[in-house]
């Protein structure tokens, strides 16, 4: 626990840093974006929390409550259509995972799994993380990412990302590698890639969290 701690404490302090990075260039962008943004087709399920674990709903609201606790958050590129980037997106279950992690406990109720994140790790430690899962200036297709083996990603939070392209009986594997050597990497998720494409904003679902420390 001491070493989770500290490990937060450290998060929090990064969170500081990258705070004011890109929202000037957000501000350079066209005011209404003429593409749909990620979060229009993220919260175009009705932006609630229920029992489907495959989805973003956690991830969502994530975003949406450090833009209303900090509204120049560069996370709010993710509302902003004419910007390019790639999001990795983790699924609910994803969040889940990274809470029994934290907590050692499995949290099944959204609301519930939300809310005890937030309280563990603080909004600044939160926005940290979810701009680990962001590549700005490029919209980076299934196609390009397959085609990215040992890539390494610069992110919104300034930390990288590694891709590794491998396969098994079911097809290709993309693994990303995150800072966190003690844990399993998160992969793409076949079933939830591209989307929102055609758009500047693509996001590829992931089954666990990107860590841009070592917990």
């Amino acid at each position: 626990m001491k070493r989770l701690t500290m490990s937060l404490v450290a998060l929090a302090t990064s969170a500081t840093v990258i705070g004011g990075a890109l929202p000037a260039q957000a501000q350079s962008q066209a005011q209404a974006p003429k593409e749909k943004s990620l979060v229009q087709v993220l919260t175009s399920d009705g932006n609630r929390f229920d029992k489907n674990k495959a989805d973003f709903d956690i991830l969502t609201e994530a975003a949406l409550a450090i833009v209303a606790a900090k509204p120049d958050s560069p996370v709010a590129l993710l509302a902003d259509g004419s910007v390019k980037l790639t999001a990795f997106a983790p699924t609910d279950q994803a969040f889940r995972l990274l809470a029994k992690d934290l907590t050692g406990k499995t949290i099944r109720n959204e609301e519930k799994l939300f809310t005890a994140l937030v309280d563990l790790a603080g909004v600044d430690t939160i926005e940290t993380v979810l701009l680990y899962h962001v590549v700005p200036g490029s919209t980076l297709n299934s196609k390009k990412v397959l085609k990215s083996n040992n890539a390494r990603l610069t992110t919104a939070q300034g930390g990288k990302v590694k891709v590794k392209i491998g396969k098994n009986h079911e097809g290709p594997v993309v693994r990303l590698v995150d800072k966190d050597r003690d844990d399993k990497d998160p992969k793409a998720i076949l079933g939830a890639l591209d989307i929102n494409k055609g758009n500047k904003q693509i996001a590829h679902g992931i089954d666990r969290v990107l860590r841009p420390i070592n917990l």
